[in-house]
């Protein structure tokens, strides 16, 4: 590395929290992908200065860096492929202020997604995104990805839930975007922009994140089904209701088989597909709202739907959903992960399209996923080590992603692009959208220090 770089940063932040040794920055080289690269140097910023300064270095000795919260992302988006820098926001992880009067709270970058529920459940709010990470994820990196989870079915994702950023972009300039109040046009949303943008255009500093209050009552509900097809239909007519659940999953035949070892709660035996359904509310009217739900999913090849009698019922079968992603990681360690979306109506039409490809390439795919907004992730199961069967697999993912195009989804619903979905961008936005985007990042970043050959194709 260039000592007078490397003596630079050392003045913005003291020796201390900067890392250059390989073996010490190995854990900053890879994310939740299959991808690793070796940074050049880790560096822990402090406070909004620091990044600023940071930046500013960077564009003049023409480094690459790489923005990175806890790296539970799946997509390669925080790998350092330039040889780069990697930023971590670990140290910047103070909660600013708690407003409780105002329903909002403001953070640092660094602060996990767990400490923000814990902090607003003492005040009975709490903010939408939940990822199946939350306890270890970063505030930081959920907006980066736009990530969701299943409570996004009701109340939204980050984009929804998040009044306001501090940022500095990639020319090292700060910016403030958004109000500390729920409404408010102006200007562009540039909140809205950054938010998804993978740390490719500016780097959150600061976020003014919107609660909600905590509902008093919540009922949840698992319904199984003799196809994926029947319960694919009852997602269908389930969001067809009145009353909205705040998380509708889905899980085929496949995703059960592998979860089954790893659960504590029975799961149907003859089942071909499952749903995890929860309804909150208050417990006037939570009953009520679970009837019409309860309805919803007796459709046809519909067997039976069970409610959660305790408290302890429902966090098992929660523990089930959550253990999945890990158990699949142990079975099928190199999986291919994805996650598209489709309008919910065309949830059907998706799972019989995958149960066909999965046939005509003899790949095993498991389907679980938010299904209240058509968001599954399909994980085809496969060799890396078999040449012939990484082919096939390589086939039949352009194939998935033909049929999500075909059904009016989206090759991404929550895991972002980063390295691994950067190739397919094209079959979904057209040339004129991503060179539009090309000249939006060029204004953000001109010399193209943030996150560089990630998320945009070549232009």
């Amino acid at each position: 590395m260039n000592n007078a770089f490397l003596n630079q940063l050392k003045k913005i932040v003291s020796s201390k929290n900067i890392l250059t040794n390989p073996s010490e920055c190995l854990a900053y080289s890879y994310d939740n992908s299959r991808r690793h690269a070796q940074p050049l140097a880790v560096v822990f910023p402090e406070n909004e200065q620091h990044v600023q300064q940071i930046v500013s270095a960077c564009n003049q000795n023409k480094i690459t860096l790489i923005a990175r919260g806890r790296g539970t992302g799946t997509t390669g988006a925080t790998v350092p492929i330039n040889n780069g820098i990697v930023v971590s926001f670990e140290h910047m992880n103070k909660i600013i202020l708690m407003d409780k009067k105002n329903r909002c709270i403001d953070v640092q970058p660094g602060v996990t997604n767990l400490e923000v529920q814990q902090c607003a459940a003492k005040h009975g709010l709490f903010w939408a995104p939940d990822p199946t990470s939350a306890a270890f994820c970063s505030v930081g990196g959920n907006l980066a990805y736009n990530s969701a989870g299943p409570r996004a079915v009701k109340y939204g994702t980050c984009r929804e839930n998040t009044l306001g950023i501090r940022a500095i972009t990639g020319n090292g300039d700060i910016i403030q975007c958004g109000t500390h109040t729920t409404k408010g046009v102006v200007g562009y949303d540039l909140t809205r922009l950054i938010i998804g943008s993978e740390g490719n255009l500016a780097l959150i500093t600061q976020a003014t994140l919107k609660l909600l209050p905590l509902p008093t009552a919540k009922h949840t509900l698992k319904a199984s089904y003799n196809s994926v097809d029947a319960a694919a239909r009852a997602v269908s007519n389930i969001m067809t209701q009145a009353v909205t659940p705040c998380a509708l999953e889905f899980m085929d035949k496949n995703a059960l088989d592998m979860v089954r070892d790893y659960s504590t709660t029975p799961l149907p035996d003859n089942a071909a597909a499952m749903l995890m359904i929860e309804v909150d509310g208050h417990p006037n009217t939570i009953h009520l709202e679970s009837k019409i739900i309860i309805a919803a999913c007796e459709v046809e090849g519909h067997i039976e739907t069970e409610l959660a009698k305790t408290k302890e019922e429902a966090a098992a079968l929660w523990q089930t959903r959550k253990a999945l992603s890990p158990s699949l990681r142990k079975i099928a360690p190199k999986k291919i992960n994805e996650d598209v979306v489709v309008p919910v109506s065309n949830i059907p039409a998706l799972i019989n399209g995958l149960d066909e490809l999965s046939r005509t390439y003899n790949i095993k795919i498991v389907n679980f996923g938010h299904a209240g907004n058509g968001n599954i992730h399909v994980n085809l199961l496969v060799n890396p080590d078999d040449k012939n069967e990484m082919a096939s697999a390589e086939k039949c993912l352009n194939d998935v992603f033909d049929l999500v195009l075909k059904l009016n989804g989206s090759l991404s619903g929550e895991h972002g692009v980063g390295i691994e979905k950067r190739e397919y961008i094209s079959k979904e936005l057209g040339a004129t959208e991503i060179n539009l985007m090309h000249q939006i990042k060029q204004v953000f970043d001109k010399n193209n220090i943030l996150n560089p050959e990630k998320t945009l194709p070549d232009n």
